[in-house]
């Protein structure tokens, strides 16, 4: 299996602690650039571009972000109740188009009912996934039938469309692919019977065998395949040892009243995914390997405080890979990953791990495995000679 790695852009803040100001970073177009400009170098298949109201607009970054950067992708946020589908279909075709088919779409139901209100929507959990299978069922047509010019059509319980098209179609045929994650019944359902790839968030292997085996039974009687993917952090060092001491770096800053006014507001939302991710704590937050560490390598500290994605690989780079590879076994190819501080994470990550796994390389780029035999790594040694990758 070629597996794609994605990396992340952190429009909600970065830095090399979580839950406070320290050694924290200004979030500015000049730092974006840089995390972006990296993973386009070094050969990740794109980057996810968070969503909500903590975060700048992933569409306006996403935009940015393009003339400086070359083969990247940019796999970004659709809001059904916030976005009208016909406008999102016009959105995404512009910008597969003018990016000569660099968008992947994320579809966003959304899990922060204060957030949500805040934003005008004011549907229940059932009903958002009812809207949601809707949009996308409506964003789809539209951008597919962009390519011969027909309308469409639609009127549903909470959305309608009459001659919806498009003038300008997308690159890709025949639409950008669709992501979508989603821990309840509703969203399996929607995402066997509507999208092209299910990224879950980081659960131990069994807990993602049954999500796979739930939604690729559920997508075979619609008729239709799936792609799997994963949404995890990544904390990877030279030895086992420095990765775990850097894990409990990470959230040495915290203090308990702060990671307590996280999850109680983690508790108000009706999202299933920030439940699971928050029933990984339940047998309490004191921060150490042994509370947290909730499979081999596998480790919840991350969603002490964070909300959404939760865990963390950390180990050496083969415990890494390894971990990787067996999430590959129950049909996984995507991985999402990002780590603190993002910058240097993603040099860290691509430089130890990507020479272990069978990834997939992009057009126009070798592999640095293939690259080591004509070119060279590291520092000149006593002037006179380039180390190559067989000397290392």
């Amino acid at each position: 299996m070629s597996l794609n790695i994605f990396w992340f852009i952190p429009t909600h803040g970065d830095g090399r602690y979580l839950g406070t100001a320290e050694g924290g970073r200004a979030i500015d177009h000049d730092y974006l650039r840089q995390v972006a400009q990296a993973a386009d170098s070094l050969g990740y298949e794109g980057v996810l571009i968070p969503t909500g109201r903590s975060c700048e607009d992933p569409w306006v970054v996403a935009a940015s972000l393009l003339p400086v950067t070359k083969r990247l992708k940019f796999l970004v946020a659709v809001r059904p109740g916030l976005h009208q589908p016909a406008l999102a279909a016009r959105m995404a075709a512009t910008f597969d188009r003018l990016s000569g088919g660099r968008l992947l779409i994320n579809l966003v139901t959304g899990g922060d009912r204060a957030e949500l209100e805040g934003d005008g929507v004011f549907l229940d959990h059932a009903e958002r996934y009812a809207q949601s299978a809707e949009f996308i069922r409506i964003w789809r047509e539209i951008i597919a039938r962009g390519h011969t010019g027909e309308a469409f059509d639609h009127e549903g319980r909470h959305l309608q469309v009459k001659g919806a098209k498009l003038l300008f179609p997308a690159v890709q045929r025949p639409h950008p692919p669709v992501y979508f994650g989603g821990s309840s019944e509703a969203a399996h359902e929607l995402a066997a019977e509507q999208v092209d790839a299910y990224l879950t968030w980081g659960e131990p292997p069994e807990e993602v065998a049954r999500k796979v085996a739930d939604v690729r039974q559920r997508a075979a009687r619609h008729g239709r395949t799936v792609r799997f993917g994963i949404r995890l952090h990544v904390i990877v060092r030279e030895t086992e040892d420095e990765a775990w001491a850097d894990a409990e770096r990470l959230i040495s800053k915290l203090d308990d009243a702060t990671v307590a006014r996280a999850q109680a507001a983690f508790a108000k939302m009706d999202s299933e995914g920030q439940r699971r991710m928050a029933a990984l704590h339940e047998r309490g937050v004191r921060r150490s390997r042994q509370d947290l560490e909730i499979s081999p390598n596998l480790w919840a500290g991350v969603g002490l405080v964070r909300g959404g994605a939760g865990t963390a690989l950390v180990g050496s780079p083969r415990q890494v890979a390894d971990r990787i590879l067996e999430y590959t076994e129950l049909g996984l190819d995507t991985f999402v990953l990002s780590g603190y501080p993002h910058l240097e994470e993603a040099y860290r990550f691509a430089e130890l791990v990507f020479p272990l796994l069978p990834r997939r390389v992009r057009d126009g780029l070798r592999d640095q495995a293939a690259a080591a035999a004509n070119g060279s790594f590291g520092e000149t040694v006593a002037n006179v000679y380039v180390p190559r990758a067989a000397q290392s």
